[in-house]
């Protein structure tokens, strides 16, 4: 029995862990790097191991850094079994068939850019896309059973996978695999993306159980997050304050959970009062807004509350005001509101999508504000912003940025280091714990804190034993 890490390993994007036991591989995410050119480089790079030797594929969730290069390893050679919740499936078709289309637009104009360099004096090949909505689609048709939680899948003698909620985006999972190979039994356990309690719309993580080995992100090992009603009453303050200047409110926000939960705590404003009826807000994000319809359809996943709003038909991801702007040219025309709106769009670190071209809109506007409401790894557009650049550049223009800032840490959907730290504590001191998907800042200071258990932080493509 093995465990290799092939992504996520110091740094937050990329999860890839590849588990073999019995003459069986079994790959735990297959996500995508993002962030600067050196990661964009690194997608492209190969794997670390031959996909074609892969048996299964356990998907704990449907963020783009967990399942965007599914479609490059079945390009590459997987003809294996991807298993993952009912939910996850459908909102990982979703993200995948997004990424390709980005980077096909991306390819494209990396292609005419590179023409337009020439003059014409060299022939210029054209550049090809990581994957396109061909290798996308061709992905689909690996998915097999669906996990549900908290019920063992067979997946191979010895090997037995069991999904619980992680509480993190809907449908979202850790992995419990209970391995037997040659007489010995082990437990590893991953904990995937993990969320918190008390939170709107989805259920609170599931304990998890005692573990040998657990592999777990790190994302916020180093601090604690800001209380939610306190990040509510500053989004809405934000808002208030923005509008009083005459400018418009960005929020940059990742398609999945986030920009439901925004939606959520902005209809609960104008209901209650705190917000003006008249508040005009645009989901910019044909991704979102496909998003939204499928949170409709996976109530499984709603914690009661929700679900009782669901029941009595008052829909929590909908108000008067909401407008939904799937079309290019509705998009475009948002860009001649100069103020008095609230512009939600993808991505949530700004490396694709639409905001990209509010934020160019807008950056410079003193009037104006971004509300960022998740994590932005480095490298990032978003990071820079966050970090305080005086300008940017979008597009190839130089913005310079002007707009007021603002950071709202409450909302995230990870856990904060002492969510982590309990969660761990469920799993009973277990001999190796290893971590992953953080900075190592944030990796090292939650290391200190776990006492009775060997603390490894893999590096890229390392091998060890179970």
């Amino acid at each position: 029995m093995k465990i290799a890490f092939h992504g996520a390993d110091r740094g937050v994007t990329g999860s890839c862990h590849l588990v073999s036991c019995g003459g069986k591989r079994i790959l735990i995410d297959c996500g995508l790097y993002q962030g600067g050119h050196e990661l964009d480089e690194e997608n492209h790079q190969p794997f670390g191991f031959d996909p074609a030797t892969v048996n299964y594929l356990l998907l704990t969730h449907a963020h783009l850094d967990h399942c965007g290069r599914i479609p490059l390893l079945v390009k590459r050679g997987f003809q294996g079994e991807i298993i993952t919740t009912s939910a996850s499936r459908d909102l990982a078709k979703l993200v995948m068939l997004d990424a390709a289309h980005l980077q096909e637009e991306e390819a494209e104009w990396r292609t005419r850019k590179a023409a337009r360099r020439a003059r014409g004096k060299d022939k210029v090949e054209a550049i090809e896309p990581l994957y396109t909505t061909l290798d996308a689609l061709a992905s689909l048709d690996y998915f097999g059973r669906t996990a549900v939680y908290d019920e063992a899948l067979e997946l191979d003698t010895g090997i037995r996978a069991t999904f619980i909620d992680a509480g993190h985006i809907l449908g979202s999972a850790s992995i419990v695999l209970d391995l037997e190979e040659q007489g010995r039994r082990r437990r590893v356990l991953f904990s995937g993306d993990l969320g918190y309690g008390g939170r709107v719309i989805l259920r609170d993580p599931t304990p998890p159980p005692r573990a040998d080995v657990v592999v777990m992100e790190t994302t916020y090992g180093d601090r604690r997050h800001k209380q939610l009603q306190p990040s509510i009453e500053e989004l809405y303050e934000a808002i208030h304050d923005t509008f009083r200047r005459g400018g418009n409110v960005i929020i940059p926000s990742f398609a999945l959970e986030r920009t439901q939960e925004i939606l959520y705590y902005l209809r609960e404003g104008i209901n209650g009062g705190v917000l003006p009826g008249s508040i005009q807000v645009f989901l910019d994000s044909p991704m979102a807004i496909s998003a939204t319809e499928i949170f409709r359809r996976h109530m499984e996943c709603f914690d009661p509350d929700a679900c009782d709003l669901f029941c009595e038909g008052r829909d929590p991801l909908n108000f008067r005001g909401l407008h939904f702007t799937r079309e290019t040219a509705q998009s475009m025309a948002l860009n001649q509101i100069s103020g008095g709106a609230v512009i939600i769009a993808g991505s949530g670190m700004c490396t694709g999508g639409r905001v990209r071209h509010h934020l160019k809109h807008n950056l410079w506007r003193g009037n104006s504000s971004v509300v960022f409401v998740g994590y932005a790894a480095r490298g990032t557009l978003a990071r820079r912003i966050v970090d305080g650049a005086e300008k940017v550049t979008i597009f190839g223009e130089e913005i310079p940025v002007r707009a007021r800032i603002y950071t709202i840490g409450g909302f995230s959907a990870h856990a904060d280091c002492e969510e982590l730290y309990r969660w761990h504590q469920h799993t009973d001191n277990p001999g190796k714990t290893y971590l992953v998907h953080g900075e190592p800042p944030a990796m090292q200071a939650f290391a200190r804190r776990l006492k009775g258990t060997e603390v490894v932080m893999p590096e890229l493509h390392e091998v060890f034993g179970l």
